[in-house]
């Protein structure tokens, strides 16, 4: 897993709040877009980020494509921050 890539994409609030948007399932980049004041190859560029980052996934129906939330990264993230936590308990 890249952390660089991983915390770059996530350092961005929009970023961010696009992640939450697709909490609550896969939407189009157009319905994305449509949640912020901001041009559309913005969105593209912050979708992009994300894609590359591995944090969303993208599939192609038809004429659209659909943005969903890739949970497992996000996972072992906070896998990682616990055990370095748990790392720091110990010496504690």
């Amino acid at each position: 897993m890249a952390f660089a890539e991983t915390f770059k994409a996530l350092s961005d609030p929009v970023r961010r709040e696009i992640l939450n948007l697709l909490k609550g399932g896969r939407l189009t980049a157009g319905e994305i877009a449509g949640q912020f004041d901001m041009t559309a190859a913005t969105v593209s560029y912050h979708l992009s980020l994300l894609k590359k980052a591995g944090l969303i996934f993208e599939s192609r129906e038809k004429n659209y494509i659909y943005y969903s939330l890739n949970a497992s990264v996000l996972e072992e993230v906070l896998l990682w921050l616990q055990d370095l936590k748990g790392a720091n308990d110990h010496e504690a």
